[in-house]
């Protein structure tokens, strides 16, 4: 979530610029976003992953691509605590 938090906020900042609207004014980022007609940045990058992966799925020429995201590391011992998110994992 952190990734994702920090091109929203400049995404919102680039949006104010264009409309030339100061945080002062208190609108509401629903309204700047109707106004600007431009997607979110974290919608955006979702759809992208999304592609990139149907596109290493259908693969069928053996690379390296698909190998990587199958692949379980047996000898690393994890961390305690939460373990860290792989790409697989959004696709479960």
């Amino acid at each position: 979530m952190g990734l994702i938090r920090r091109p929203r906020v400049t995404q919102r900042a680039m949006e104010r610029a264009m409309l030339g609207v100061s945080l002062r004014d208190q609108i509401r980022n629903e309204e700047i976003r109707r106004r600007t007609r431009v997607t979110d940045i974290a919608q955006r990058v979702a759809k992208l992953k999304w592609q990139w992966a149907g596109h290493i799925a259908r693969r069928t020429d053996g690379g390296w691509g698909l190998k990587v995201l199958q692949w379980r590391p047996r000898t690393v011992k994890r961390s305690v605590g939460r373990p860290p998110t792989r790409w697989t994992d959004d696709y479960r």
